[in-house]
């Protein structure tokens, strides 16, 4: 399988092309990046290693060497100048966004083919890529809530003294402000995590306040998150790879599922060598499912704004 890397010379990009690298499930990795030079580094960096970690075609390259790609991961984006609103930002990068689609279009690509959208705002990206693109809804993912579910599920484990592996737990919603927890299907090692003593209330929301405000923290340190993200990219794409049906926050317009429809957000969904294969209605609580609605209603005020 071919995965094209779209932004592989900035830090997002070069740390899931390393992932990719680890792992080695994948073929070949194509790096694109405006800075050409950049990304030239980045591959031969990665080729440096090979000898270590897989056999893989890994190399930099261009929309035309791009076309017979299984999947184009776009991480290019910009980041927000002092004083700008956060609108400001979201156009810009609509703006920057749509030369990217536009080129991989005017380039072509396979019927069978997955955009995966990192760049952010993702769910607004991911629903503009879906309505630009002539492919099944379903092979336009967004990265959607991954990065915040793996945050989420890191730091319950690292509180209750758990293995990270063990814990089960999903962010869903909008990557962003009106993200929600689902603690009603929460399970550590298969059990209900909501039983296990510590996890009541007050030790919820302090999770769940620590999880928004991780990428925060991790900025002020670094500059930008990267291996995390990396990982979470790695294992969307695996999921597609080896066709794991596996069931995953990702974002994606929605036809239906919990009465959401034309907005692209998390809900649990069904991923495999075709894309979102199908969109899970798994039951919540009352509270979980209304702040659902909330979260797409606010993405479908802000794209609106977007649009306008």
């Amino acid at each position: 399988m071919k995965v094209t890397i779209l932004g592989g010379g900035g830090r997002v990009g070069s740390n899931a092309a390393f992932c990719l690298q680890c792992a080695g499930i994948v073929s070949e990795i194509q790096l694109l990046d405006a800075n050409r030079k950049l990304a030239e580094g980045e591959a031969l960096d990665l080729v440096h290693g090979a000898s270590s970690l897989a056999d893989q075609r890994i190399y930099e390259g261009d929309y035309e060497r791009a076309r017979d790609s299984d999947i184009f991961v776009i991480t290019a984006g910009l980041r927000r100048k002092p004083d700008e609103s956060r609108l400001d930002l979201i156009n810009r990068n609509v703006g920057l966004f749509s030369e990217v689609i536009g080129s991989i279009k005017a380039a072509g690509m396979k019927d069978n083919a997955i955009v995966f959208v990192v760049s952010n705002p993702v769910d607004i990206l991911t629903h503009l890529a879906a309505s630009f693109l002539d492919l099944p809804p379903g092979q336009v993912i967004g990265l959607g809530t991954m990065l915040d579910t793996a945050r989420f599920r890191s730091l319950i484990a690292s509180e209750l003294d758990l293995a990270p592996t063990q814990v089960r737990a999903l962010i869903l919603g909008e990557h962003g402000d009106t993200m929600l927890p689902l603690w009603s299907s929460a399970t550590v090692g298969g059990l209900p995590l909501t039983e296990v003593e510590g996890c009541d209330g007050n030790f919820q929301r302090g999770i769940f306040e620590r999880t928004k405000k991780s990428g925060a923290e991790v900025i002020s340190r670094k500059g930008g998150a990267g291996w995390a993200v990396g990982a979470t990219m790695a294992e969307v794409i695996h999921a597609i790879a080896l066709d794991r049906k596996q069931l995953l926050p990702v974002s994606s317009l929605q036809n239906g599922a919990y009465g959401l429809k034309d907005v692209c957000l998390s809900v649990p969904s069904m991923v495999g060598r075709s894309g979102v294969e199908n969109h899970l209605e798994l039951k919540l609580w009352p509270k979980e499912e209304q702040a659902l609605k909330a979260s797409a209603k606010a993405l479908q005020t802000m794209l609106a704004s977007v649009a306008s």
